[in-house]
């Protein structure tokens, strides 16, 4: 049985579709869902998407599977203001910093799962973190995760409180790790490279290492291990890198501790 049975019988309804609603999209289509059964609401629909036998800026249809919404936090409310009694379907939200507790005023009784994704969804490398309301089935759990694999892996939190410390990581990560490109393309250039060579040299030094890390699957300790040679050049630059007091981790733990609080005091509003 096809994932998305239920959803092509009764319809996805899909609020925003700019980079992150986009890709969702075009991963789901991908793996079987119905271009005819998915209602995409977004004013400014890219031209790209006309034409793809949507139904763009309809009716919503009367019971939609499900209802995922992927505006920015700050267009959420006359996004939920818009929306009917829709207390039937599974809700799946992937905007940062939003609630549960705001989608269960909006649609009361309704299931709701709220879902943070980083940006290499948009090219299906993204890890999508989730966590349901009370009345999120084991089901409705399974349903959202496939459709996030669409775009990359999932894990489940175990309760909500973890969201933030999540955006804080994964989802801002991704900023941290293309300023880490940076820095290592200036440094390159600091001991002469050129600019051009040394952001080449970084930048597949990054991507590398980090498909290296999940295709071993191995515990990345031992992966650096594996490449420092006793008294060699990494373990030189280990040795500044790795500093108890001035180091990455001491840099990274404040690093992510601005970023979660910060989740904290817009999820407070």
């Amino acid at each position: 049985m096809n994932d998305f049975d239920d959803i092509n019988a009764r319809g996805l309804v899909l609020v925003g579709c700019g980079r992150m609603g986009g890709a969702m999209l075009q991963g789901w289509l991908a793996r079987g869902l119905d271009a005819g059964a998915v209602t995409v609401i977004d004013p400014n629909l890219a031209p790209e998407w006309q034409d793809r036998g949507l139904r763009v800026n309809a009716d919503l249809p009367a019971d939609p599977a499900v209802v995922v919404l992927a505006v920015k936090p700050q267009m959420m409310g006359g996004a939920l203001s818009a929306m009917p009694d829709l207390s039937g379907s599974l809700v799946i939200s992937v905007a940062a910093g939003t609630t549960i507790a705001t989608f269960e005023a909006a649609f009361p009784g309704a299931p709701v799962i709220r879902v943070m994704p980083n940006t290499p969804a948009a090219i299906g490398q993204g890890i999508s973190a989730m966590i349901g309301n009370g009345a999120a089935t084991p089901a409705h759990l399974d349903l959202a995760e496939a459709l996030m694999r669409a775009v990359g892996r999932v894990v489940r939190l175990e309760h909500e409180g973890q969201m933030d410390a999540v955006t804080g990581l994964s989802g801002s990560g991704p900023a941290y790790v293309f300023h880490l490109i940076e820095a290592m393309a200036a440094a390159g250039a600091a001991q002469g490279l050129s600019p051009a060579l040394s952001l080449e040299l970084a930048r597949m030094t990054v991507a590398g290492a980090g498909a290296l890390a999940v295709h071993a699957d191995e515990d990345p300790a031992v992966l650096r291990r594996n490449v420092t040679s006793p008294n060699g050049t990494t373990a030189a630059g280990l040795a500044v890198l790795m500093d108890e007091g001035a180091g990455l981790t001491p840099l990274m733990v404040r690093t992510v501790a601005a970023a979660t609080e910060r989740g904290r005091e817009l999820g407070r509003g």
